[in-house]
Order: structure tokens, then sequence, then C-alpha cells
């Protein structure tokens, strides 16, 4: 049975792990490991099933797009340069497995000073947006730099939920209203 709250079911390998224990595993392993987790887990009706993978390309996206249909993908990065080539590696994979890529994601998209309107780009600034356009694909949104969207990660409740301090779940639904738009 996957884990609910909010109205979110989910499921990780890290459920059924020590805490600070590493998953390391070869494919045939990690493959069975997805497959179980695809197959055998009770989701029940889903609007979305959405699979967090680990930054470019690997032996779980190849499994993957062998256990189940795919309607798309959707990259994540950072704004730093080296975030980017990871990207594209991923995105490069996803076509070569015809898989749609439906976005580009920036996280941790600037820094507001609190009390100010100085945005710092720790990270830098416009490497989603370079990436959507290189692949003629929407930037689906950019998430900022908000301690209140680590402070509800870390008290396992979600900005996207109760829309946080100062509104911050306003870009994750701004995402979500991109994408199912």
């Amino acid at each position: 049975m996957p884990f609910t709250k909010y109205g979110v079911k989910v499921i990780s390998v890290g459920f059924f792990m020590e805490e600070a224990r590493a998953l390391l595993g070869r494919g045939p392993m990690l493959h069975g490991t997805l497959q179980k987790m695809l197959e055998k887990v009770e989701w029940g009706d889903l609007d979305v099933l959405l699979i967090d993978l680990p930054p470019g390309t690997g032996d779980v996206l190849l499994s993957l797009s062998q256990l189940t249909r795919i309607d798309g993908a959707i990259a994540v990065c950072t704004p730093q340069e080296v975030a980017m080539l990871d990207a594209i590696k991923a995105i490069n994979a996803f076509h070569h497995l015809d898989i749609p890529l439906l976005g580009v994601v920036e996280n941790m998209a600037g820094f507001t000073v609190p009390g100010t309107c100085d945005v710092h780009h720790i990270f830098g600034q416009g490497k989603a947006l370079e990436l959507a356009q290189r692949f003629e694909t929407k930037l689906l949104g950019s998430i900022p730099l908000i301690t209140a969207i680590r402070r509800g990660g870390d008290e396992g409740c979600p900005a996207a939920f109760h829309r946080g301090d100062d509104n911050v779940g306003a870009y994750f639904h701004a995402i979500a209203d991109a994408l199912l738009g």
C-alpha cells in the first residue's frame, strides 16, 4: 500500500531502507524493484503517476520505458551550466526512447532577500528557458529558493497543499496548470 497524505499516494525505496543506507544496485535489481513498484503497489485510481528519477540517464529510465507506457517527461534542472548538461542528456534519452518532452522546470531559480526586492541568482539564471527553447518545449515554471518550501518539506506539509508562507504553493500550482492545461 502506498503512503497517502494530502490526497497524494507515494512509494519510495527509501521507505524500506535504514535512514543512512545507500541504495547500491545494478540494472537487474533496479529493474525488479521498479517493476514491483509499478505492478505490486495497490495504487487504485490515479489521475497522474509521477515518477521522480535521478539526474541524467541510466538503467532506471530504460527499465521504466520497458515496463510501462510513458505519456511524457518533465526535465527539472537548476540554473547551473552543469545541471543543464545533465538535463540535455536526459532529454536526449527521452527522445531516443520516444518519450515526449512535456516541458522544463527550473528549481532554485533565485533568492529574494526577505524584506527587500533584491533577487540574487545564486546558481545562475535562464538555463531552463534556454533548455526549453533549444528543445522547442514549454518552460513550465521556475521555483525560487524560498525557506517555506524547504520548511514544508521538512515538516511533511508541502507548500503546494497549504500554499505556505507568501503563497509559495502558487509556483507549484502554476506548473501543474501549465502541464495539465
